[in-house]
């Protein structure tokens, strides 16, 4: 089938080498940017596993093929794929306008952007506009984005489930066709109306930060309560009305999309005439948790914090990734700042990111070795999970600080042994 996807963020880069990689010809429009430059030159801007390697592929066989979002549709194509960023509705409305109308077979839209609930339907109305004097009876379905940086690839092509928002029975065949090569284990798509499908992807991200928010208060609390808190997660995810998934307490929670999708809810119910008291609450106690490990530094070393080193492993708001959008790395870097502390910082991939948002400083130092970073430090933060990080050599570590002193912000390493090899340990809620 040939198809045209808009956009340039890694929904749109994914679906379309998945599609491609089925058999489709795929024609990926792109904006002008960073993303474009870098896939005009082969490369891929997103360092997402598996994506780079699928794209060259679909490239080099032919059924993926970039192209200018000013270039219209060819006369075969049959689905627009719209995967665009939160604020580029209008984007999407011009899309829709410029395409060609006279013609006899209906468009398929597929909408996988993130945009207001109500907004598919509201395309609907734009297409039905556009094509007022025709009689093709194209449609418009919702198909959101449930991808997770990091997994986003097989997310896709062995997906757990999908929400698809389709009021045409013809639509709702055709993208059951499309998604037939990754939907074969089992039935995996749920079929419901579009604005339907568009408030559970946000009310699914919204209870997922309020899980995560749950868990830090919870944390927190047991911090005062003098109990750990991996085994009060591991009592709760015991129970099945619960379940283990987003119990694990931390320094924060990241990202661009899922911050901008709960206040989009939050956003949603207040203008509705609904108070979003318990998403405020959520994003709060985000926002402060962002600052715990600089709270318990602050509390070891009797305030006194000016002129000293501290070392940050992880600055990427999640493992694999590069981004650091919204990161707790960046609320806890400008915490120690303002106190006149020394940051050195490691991360896999997101030091440039870093370098970009932080600027020329010289209270900041970026490292490519993780133990350099530790060098002549009064702390180590951790801050975000890398595997990497996971099993340090601990020998060479103590003898590489200037005060062993491992504060843990996502609870990755055990307390007693850490203890046992001299070290000073501080996690979320562990003892």
């Amino acid at each position: 089938m040939h198809m045209d996807v808009y956009g340039d963020t890694l929904c749109a880069l994914v679906s379309a080498a998945a599609l491609a990689s089925s058999g489709n010809q795929v024609f990926l429009h792109l904006p002008d940017g960073p993303a474009a430059e870098k896939l005009v030159k082969g490369e891929c801007p997103y360092r997402e596993p598996g994506l780079a390697d699928l794209m060259a592929e679909q490239s080099q066989a032919g059924r993926l093929v970039l192209a200018g979002m000013a270039s219209r549709p060819g006369q075969q194509s049959r689905v627009i794929w719209l995967a665009l960023s939160p604020d580029a509705v209008h984007l999407a409305q011009d899309i829709l306008r410029s395409l060609p109308s006279n013609r006899a077979q209906a468009w398929l839209v597929v909408n996988q952007s993130t945009f207001p609930v109500g907004t598919s339907e509201a395309l609907q109305q734009v297409l039905e506009e556009h094509e007022a004097h025709a009689e093709s009876g194209s449609a418009v379905v919702s198909l959101p984005d449930l991808l997770t940086e990091g997994n986003a690839l097989a997310g896709f092509m062995r997906a757990d489930s999908w929400l698809l928002g389709a009021n045409v029975a013809w639509a709702e065949k055709l993208v059951f066709e499309l998604l037939r090569p990754f939907n074969r284990r089992r039935d995996t798509v749920m079929v419901m109306r579009p604005r339907e499908a568009e408030f559970t992807k946000l009310a699914i991200t919204g209870m997922l930060a309020t899980r995560l928010s749950y868990m830090n208060d919870m944390a927190n609390l047991a911090d005062s309560l003098d109990v750990d808190i991996e085994r009060i997660r591991q009592g709760m995810g015991a129970d099945k009305r619960i379940g283990e998934s987003y119990l694990y307490p931390g320094c924060g929670f990241g990202g661009l999309s899922f911050s901008r999708d709960v206040m989009s809810l939050a956003s949603t119910l207040q203008v509705s005439g609904m108070q979003a008291q318990l998403l405020d609450e959520v994003l709060r106690i985000n926002e402060r948790q962002k600052e715990v490990l600089f709270r318990k530094l602050w509390r070891h070393y009797g305030t006194e914090l000016r002129g000293r080193k501290v070392a940050i492993w992880g600055a990427a708001f999640k493992p694999e990734s590069a981004r650091i959008d919204n990161s707790p790395a960046l609320k806890l870097i400008e915490a120690l700042w303002a106190q006149g502390v020394e940051v050195h910082v490691h991360d896999p991939r997101a030091l440039r990111a870093l370098a970009d948002w932080a600027g020329e400083r010289e209270d900041l130092v970026l490292h490519t070795d993780p133990y350099a970073a530790a060098e002549g430090a009064d702390a180590l933060m951790l801050v975000t999970e890398w595997k990497a990080y996971w099993s340090p050599d601990l020998l060479r570590l103590k003898m590489c600080m200037a005060y062993p002193l491992l504060l843990d912000g996502r609870n990755v390493w055990d307390p007693e042994f850490i203890k046992q090899n001299g070290f000073d340990y501080f996690g979320i809620g562990r003892r």
